[in-house]
């Protein structure tokens, strides 16, 4: 087996062989198989392409157990213990992260494996001959969704970033690619990828049984929140075209959705663990088997705190997921997510609210809480949300309110234009901007969107300003004054830094 000194990438030139050593050395491992001899016929393309999605379970990626990287960096939730593991995690929330700290290290680390299994795809599929094109095309498809998908994580969470989309078979290739690229490189790599997708063959909903594969619908869904993350956060001489763009593409999946309004499907029906794969307004998710012990959920027993049964019948003894005052607060008066969504455990040991989304009780997940939640990447009220976004940036408030409406409706809320004129609502969301920036907060809290959210609807010094607005009490020992221009990026990795300072440099601030 060949292995390649550098940790950037963790590009091994075996298929599933994802460690790295720090020299470069040539051995040979009697039970590899290199990439240029496995492609042979169309099935090993296919578990190929199931190890791309495998790659996505990941918890240090992108799959349920990433709150880490997203949602705790946000003002949604956190930790208060800043003891554990040394403080690391602690350093994300409390916006003191360090360029050393070795779970953002595990963070880049497993979002560039997932992008070595797509390119190995990409370039073994041109080894074996299809007897059906229309195969090829949506393994290709596939393998390019999830390579955009995970390199938007990374440009919104570092800027510039090594883009890399082939195969590196030689250290000479590997040191080439030890390089960052700009930002608007990057974009329009994942720009393309999705472009193929929404092109390609993929069925516009993927079937029961292909449930947790990509659809043409996620591509488009996935484009258009690109081009609206473009248009807000790259050079603004492109903000209206990408702006049109975004709404094309958020339109073209809003209009192949199987269901009316939005109000049609129950919210907590979105979560639940026996409608998970008929549910039409999950577009992308990734699949665990509950009751299985290597392949079920385990959100709902983390979430869970001591001396509650909510979620899981296993009995736990932690605070559970940790919600802050700050988004508790944000809740309105009667809104029935905030009662599905958290609620407030007795326990000596917690006294506070903990996260009750993701539930599991179920007999066949048992004592041992082996869940069969998914975890949902993509969904149409994400869609609806993004669409008043959007509409709101080019201008047609009423397009906007009305997408805006299909949320709130459905959530038992008064529609904003009722809303907006209380003093209380008015106080607290003064603009439409704000008013769709809440909604998205209350609607997928917990599903790793706020972080995002915040870096799009703000420029950096905007960002710094609305965070001061927080009240240091409603984030614990977590030091909100903390935050600055720095914390917009992640630092990169200080062992991905000192490869090649040069071409490697350090965001600004660390």
């Amino acid at each position: 087996m060949k292995t390649i000194r550098n940790s950037i990438l963790c590009l091994c030139l075996t298929l599933g062989a994802m460690s790295c050593n720090d020299n470069f050395l040539v051995e040979t491992d009697p039970n590899s198989v290199a990439t240029s001899n496995y492609f042979k016929n169309e099935n090993d393309v296919l578990l190929a392409v199931n190890g791309a999605y495998q790659a996505l379970r990941n918890n240090s990626g992108l799959a349920e157990g990433s709150m880490l990287y997203s949602e705790e960096r946000s003002d949604n939730t956190g930790r208060n213990d800043n003891q554990s593991n040394a403080g690391e995690p602690f350093q994300f929330n409390d916006f003191a992260l360090l360029p050393s700290n070795t779970y953002l290290k595990t963070h880049w680390l497993a979002l560039y494996q997932i992008i070595t299994r797509t390119n190995l795809v990409l370039d073994g599929i041109e080894k074996v001959t299809f007897s059906n094109a229309t195969t090829k095309a949506q393994y290709q498809a596939e393998a390019k969704f999830i390579r955009a998908l995970v390199y938007f994580h990374l440009v919104r969470k570092w800027g510039d970033v090594p883009l890399v989309t082939k195969p590196l078979s030689s250290s000479d290739e590997v040191k080439a690619n030890t390089a960052r690229e700009k930002k608007d490189k990057v974009y329009a790599q994942i720009v393309a990828d999705l472009t193929d997708v929404v092109n390609s063959s993929l069925p516009d909903h993927q079937p029961v049984a292909n449930k947790g594969r990509v659809s043409k619908v996620a591509g488009m869904a996935l484009l258009g929140q690109v081009y609206l993350t473009m248009a807000t956060t790259l050079d603004a001489a492109n903000r209206t075209t990408n702006l049109n763009q975004a709404k094309t593409y958020l339109t073209g999946a809003y209009d192949k959705r199987t269901f009316g309004l939005l109000k049609e499907i129950s919210y907590t029906d979105v979560f639940d663990v026996a409608k998970k794969s008929t549910n039409p307004e999950i577009i992308f998710q990734i699949v665990y088997k509950q009751g299985d012990i290597n392949y079920a959920s385990n959100i709902a027993v983390s979430t869970q705190a001591q001396g509650e049964n909510i979620n899981s019948l296993r009995t736990t003894t932690g605070t559970g997921g940790n919600v802050t005052p700050d988004l508790v607060k944000e809740y309105e008066e009667g809104d029935l997510r905030k009662d599905f969504s958290i609620k407030y455990a007795n326990a000596a040991n917690v006294k506070d609210y903990f996260i009750t989304k993701y539930r599991d009780v179920s007999a066949a997940a048992g004592a041992n809480g082996y869940g069969g939640n998914d975890w949902i990447l993509m969904r149409y009220a994400d869609v609806i949300l993004m669409l008043a976004e959007v509409n709101l940036y080019l201008g047609n408030d009423a397009a906007a309110i009305s997408f805006l409406n299909q949320v709130r409706e459905r959530a038992k809320m008064p529609l904003y234009e009722v809303v907006k004129e209380t003093a209380a609502y008015k106080a607290k969301f003064p603009s439409l901007k704000m008013a769709i920036l809440h909604e998205r907060r209350i609607e997928l809290a917990f599903e790793n969107h706020r972080w995002f959210d915040l870096l799009r609807f703000f420029k950096p010094a905007e960002l710094v300003t609305y965070m001061g607005t927080k009240l240091q009490a409603d984030f614990g020992a977590a030091k909100i004054s903390n935050f600055g221009l720095k914390d917009y990026y992640y630092p990169i990795p200080f062992d991905e830094f000192k490869l090649d300072p040069v071409k490697m440099y350090q965001n600004e601030g660390y």
